[in-house]
Order: C-alpha cells, then sequence, then structure tokens
C-alpha cells in the first residue's frame, strides 16, 4: 500500500515537472530519465482518471481544462506529502523541521519572529515556510493541511479552530500622499471619505468593521481598487489612484518618503488570532513553537 502511494505521489510530480516545462522531452531530461517512458506515465495517468489531460502539440504541451483542475489538486498533494514525510523523518535526537505560517499583512508579525528568534540558538535546525494571503486564503491552506498556523486579522470566525489571541492589536487607517489635502487632519472620519477615491483592502471590503465604521453599503463609496498586498497598493497612491485604507506600520512612512498614515476617528482596531486545526497532530518543532508562542503571550508587556 505504501509502495502504491509512493508511485501516485511520484507520478504526479512527474505530471506537475511535465506541466511546468510545458514539454515532456525537457521534463524528462529534469527528471533524469528517458521520453519514452515519462511519456507512457503520463498516457496511463490519463486513461486513469478517464480524461484527456495534454495537448501535445508541434513545439509544446499544454494542459486541458481537466489537467488545470488536476494540476492545482496535484500541488496541494504533492506538497502535503512532503510537508508530512518530512515531519516523519525528522531526528529523534534533534528536534528539526519545517514549521508552515500563513498570515495577513501585520507589523505584528514581530510577535511570531521573536518566537522563531527565541528558538533558533537552542533549535537552530527548525525552518520557517510562510505563506501571505488574507484570511479565505489562509484557512484554505490550514483545512486541508497544508500550514501548520495561521495568523488571522480583525474579525474572522474562528469557531471551528483551536486560537491564541495576541496581546497586541492593529490600527485601521488611511494611507496616502503627503500633499493630499486629508493629509493636514489628524485623524481621518468617515465623511471626509465619501467623496475620495478610495483603494480598499479585500478583507475589508467583505468584512463587517469596515462596514459599520463607515455606517453604510461600501459599494456607495468611490473605491477604485481592492487590494491583498498593501505595497502594491501603495504603489497606487503613489500614483494619485486613491487613497489606501490599510493597517498600520506596514508601509514606512517615515522620513523623506511621500506618503504619510493618518488613523482612522473614531478609532478602528483590528484583533489578531493565531489559529490552528483542532485535535492538531503537530510535529515536535510545531509543538515547542506553539509553547513558546503561548509562553510569550501570557509574558507580553
Amino acid at each position: 500500500m505504501i509502495g502504491e502511494c509512493n508511485m501516485d505521489i511520484r507520478v504526479l510530480q512527474y505530471f506537475l515537472t511535465v506541466a511546468q516545462e510545458e514539454s515532456i522531452t525537457k521534463a524528462a531530461e529534469r527528471l533524469n530519465m528517458t521520453q519514452p517512458p515519462l511519456s507512457r506515465q503520463m498516457k496511463e495517468l490519463e486513461e486513469e482518471v478517464g480524461k484527456q489531460l495534454l495537448i501535445r502539440g508541434p513545439k509544446k504541451v499544454t494542459l486541458t481544462e481537466e489537467g488545470q483542475l488536476l494540476k492545482g489538486r496535484a500541488e496541494e498533494l504533492v506538497e502535503l506529502f512532503e510537508k508530512t514525510k518530512a515531519e516523519i523523518s525528522a531526528s529523534e535526537k534533534e528536534i528539526s523541521g519545517t514549521i508552515y505560517i500563513g498570515a495577513g499583512e501585520t507589523k505584528h508579525m514581530a510577535f511570531l519572529a521573536r518566537t522563531a528568534h527565541c528558538l533558533k540558538s537552542k533549535y537552530p535546525r527548525i525552518h520557517y515556510r510562510l505563506y501571505s494571503g488574507d484570511a479565505e486564503h489562509i484557512t484554505e491552506r490550514l483545512d486541508k493541511g497544508l500550514i501548520d498556523f495561521g495568523l488571522l486579522i480583525g474579525t474572522v470566525d474562528i469557531s471551528k479552530y483551536d486560537y491564541l489571541r495576541l496581546p497586541v492589536k492593529d490600527t485601521w487607517g488611511v494611507l496616502m500622499k503627503k500633499d493630499d489635502p486629508l493629509a493636514k487632519k489628524e485623524k481621518i472620519s468617515p465623511k471626509d471619505l465619501l467623496d475620495k477615491p478610495i483603494i480598499l483592502s479585500h478583507q475589508a471590503e467583505t468584512g463587517s468593521d469596515m462596514r459599520k465604521w463607515f455606517g453604510r453599503d461600501l459599494k456607495k463609496l468611490n473605491v477604485q481598487a481592492t487590494y491583498d498586498l498593501i505595497y502594491n497598493a501603495s504603489v497606487f497612491a503613489r500614483s494619485g489612484v486613491g487613497c489606501v485604507i490599510g493597517l498600520s506600520g506596514i508601509i514606512n512612512t517615515d522620513g523623506e518618503g511621500d506618503l504619510t498614515f493618518r488613523p482612522l476617528t473614531p478609532t478602528l482596531e483590528a484583533e489578531l488570532c493565531v489559529v490552528w486545526k483542532k485535535h492538531q497532530t503537530f510535529s515536535k518543532a510545531a509543538k515547542l513553537f506553539l509553547e513558546h508562542m503561548k509562553n510569550a503571550a501570557e509574558n507580553y508587556i
């Protein structure tokens, strides 16, 4: 049974290599095998799923619609397999391995970074893989077992997870050019933004906190763009597309830069939670990280 599982994973890895190289010949070279057996494996995979996966053109190989679907699933399965294999094969004597963390953009990622730093001197063989995204993307990866922990920002349904609420909060505000008339204000109210072109985060657009703060349907506002990464939004702000509604401390507004940040009034804060799956079986490294993180939260001043 284990051999069959390994073969299935290996064939998926072959398929992903073909998809990346867009050529069976180039994929075979990368895999250190000859072209005929790889081509045969791909045909057998198509027979197994009962659909054509590859369009074999004269110059390159492309994926069918079914091939695109398999590619997405295969990437998740291979990643989960590699993660599990690494956890199982980790040394019994020395705690090692990779901890997988997904997080939204926040300056308080530093809280997790400090935990990692505390572990570094005693456990130098623990490594980290970081993923960025909004709450929807992070929880999706968490549910599929692709990450160990998710750092979620703002009002998010965490009822199906175990969690640690961090002793810090983020502050919402407006990121804008320094010569914008709004920059003269110390704080920004809802009425200040009613006629302004706005660049809004995807999470704020779909969440309830920002809607309550504005006191109206966000679709009635002059939203010029939405974003997942505030750095990209800041580039739009510099180009004069609009003012970015985002969290403080992510984009540096000190010094001679052309952007500034003003907090919202009434104050709007976002809580932060680290979540993980209930009844999760952690690797030794992830379990140790969680213990240190809980201790840091309890002793945070």
